[in-house]
């Protein structure tokens, strides 16, 4: 069983499956799905759509040059018949999968390796040049950190990090649905408990649907 690959993205298409698109010229093109067959009428080129294998090897992500990718070549060559060929090829093409498969491991390996440096080079980077919109702290908060780095025999720069970090959480929880509860005093002398949320809207800690003390309801 002969498994031709997709003539636009490179994707093994399938006996039976697929579409076959038959040229006035007589040549034959093989399609894994109707996406490949809809570009290639549309006459665009593979090499510039990323999600192709001719783009995948232009930029590197693929491996090209093996001596196991040789076996896949057709050959139209005709043979005769023998029992201990097929049984011979057949082994051979497990071992030689088994092979590329691993190559292909060590080869991904080797392509993202140093990925972590990198990003983590872009992250400052990107820190350094956009640093006047990070939140920052005052000098009374920047002379109380160093004085507790004093005494405790810490970085400041280390406790510096935790309270803008423990500022950013307070933002986003506030900003998240948090609530704030206050005291308010009635005209009449009473004090009563009521929250706000981050929508500015107040509304009683009591259920009852009532606000004001004349009973109006609030609704």
């Amino acid at each position: 069983m002969r498994v031709d690959p997709c003539f636009f993205c490179g994707r093994p298409s399938w006996p039976s499956k697929g579409i076959t698109f038959m040229r006035n010229d007589g040549k034959s093109f093989r399609f894994c799905r109707s996406k490949c067959h809809k570009n290639f009428k549309m006459k665009r080129n593979p090499r510039k759509l990323k999600w192709t294998k001719a783009y995948r090897k232009n930029a590197g992500k693929e491996m090209v040059v093996d001596s196991t990718l040789q076996f896949a070549a057709r050959r139209n060559v005709p043979v005769r018949y023998d029992r201990e060929l097929v049984q011979k090829t057949l082994k051979a093409m497990e071992r030689i999968s088994e092979i590329r498969s691993r190559r292909e491991r060590v080869f991904y390996k080797k392509r993202m390796a140093g990925k972590r440096a990198r990003e983590v080079a872009a992250a400052r980077k990107l820190v350094a040049n956009n640093e006047h919109l990070l939140p920052r702290l005052r000098g009374s908060e920047k002379r109380r950190l160093a004085e507790l780095a004093a005494e405790r025999g810490v970085d400041v720069e280390d406790l510096e990090r935790e309270e803008l970090e423990n500022v950013r959480t307070s933002k986003k929880s506030k900003a998240f649905g948090g609530e704030t509860r206050r005291l308010r005093v009635r005209t009449d002398g009473g004090v009563e408990e009521i929250t706000e949320s981050t929508g500015g809207g107040m509304h009683d800690e009591d259920d009852d649907g009532f606000d004001d003390e004349d009973g109006m309801d609030t609704d």
